[in-house]
C-alpha cells in the first residue's frame, strides 16, 4: 500500500516513516506532508492507498482537512495525542488511530485491518460516518454507531439499540426492528462510549437503553424487563449503581 503521512513535526514523520519501513513492509511511504496544503496537492499527485493523518495540526487540523476533501478514496489511520471527544468520533465511526507515542504492535494491527478495509471498500462509509458525528463540532444527541460484523460494517443510530449483549469477546446488538447484529468486540468498550447516550450496565454481560426499561422485575431475583419483552439480569455489584442511574435512590 502507498502511503502519505501528514504530521505538523518533523520528528513525528520521521520516528513513523522509520517504524513502518522497519516493521510494516506492506506499506510503502510515498510522500509526506507538514501542512494541510502540502497534504492536499501530495494526495492528488500520489493517490496513496492509505494515509496516516495527526489530528491535532495549526490553522486546519485533521478533521477539518478531511472535510475540505471531495471524496474518500484512501483509508485513513489517525495518529493523535489523547483527546476525549476525538477518541469518541473515532471510536463511534469504527476508523482506527493510534495514540502518540505509537506502539509497534497497534500500528502492525491499525495497517493489516486497514488493508482489508481497502479490500472491502468499507473505508469511505467509516470515514462518512466520522464526518456526519463531527458535522456540528460537538456529539450529535443521537450519533451513528458503526457496528462491524463477519459480513459487513453497520451504521446504527443509538436510539435504534434496545440492548448488548456480550459473550467472551463478542457482543450483540438487540435492535428495535428485531434484528440482532453480532459483533466480535467485547462490551466494555461499548459501555464506555454509550453512557451518554442513556445506557445503562446492568450487569457484567449486559448493557441497556434505558428508554426502553418497562420494569423492575422482583421476583426470584432482579430483573429489567424491556419493551420488547425481553428480561435482563440486574447482578449485586450492578444494583445500586443502576438504582442511582434510573433515579430510583
Amino acid at each position: 500500500m502507498k502511503a502519505l503521512l501528514i504530521d505538523d513535526e518533523q520528528p513525528n514523520l520521521e520516528n513513523l516513516q522509520a517504524l513502518l519501513a522497519a516493521y510494516c513492509p506492506q506499506v510503502e511511504v510515498s510522500g509526506t506532508a507538514l501542512n494541510a496544503e502540502t497534504a492536499t496537492n501530495r494526495l492528488h499527485v500520489l493517490q496513496p492507498d492509505l494515509v496516516f493523518l495527526d489530528i491535532q495540526m495549526p490553522q486546519q487540523n485533521g478533521f477539518d482537512w478531511l472535510r475540505s476533501l471531495p471524496a474518500y478514496d484512501f483509508a485513513v489511520i489517525f495518529v493523535t495525542a489523547y483527546d476525549q471527544f476525538a477518541i469518541q468520533a473515532l471510536r463511534f465511526a469504527a476508523v482506527d488511530y493510534l495514540l502518540k507515542p505509537v506502539a509497534i504492535d497497534e500500528l502492525q494491527a491499525a495497517v493489516e485491518r486497514a488493508r482489508q478495509q481497502r479490500q472491502l471498500k468499507a473505508q469511505n462509509q467509516l470515514l462518512q460516518n466520522l464526518m456526519h458525528f463531527l458535522k456540528a463540532g460537538q456529539p450529535p444527541e443521537e450519533p451513528r454507531i458503526a457496528l462491524a460484523t463477519a459480513k459487513e460494517t453497520r451504521f446504527v443510530k443509538t436510539g435504534e439499540i434496545i440492548r448488548c449483549e456480550s459473550s467472551n469477546n463478542y457482543t450483540t446488538f438487540y435492535l428495535v426492528d428485531g434484528e440482532a447484529l453480532l459483533v466480535c468486540k467485547p462490551i466494555f468498550g461499548y459501555d464506555e462510549l454509550l453512557k451518554d447516550y442513556g445506557f445503562v450496565r446492568c450487569h457484567q454481560s449486559h448493557l441497556v437503553n434505558k428508554q426502553f426499561i418497562r420494569s423492575w422485575k422482583k421476583e426470584f431475583g432482579d430483573f429489567l424487563v424491556l419493551t420488547n419483552g425481553s428480561e435482563v439480569p440486574i447482578s449485586r455489584a450492578k444494583k445500586e449503581e443502576l438504582k442511582k442511574a434510573l433515579r430510583l435512590s
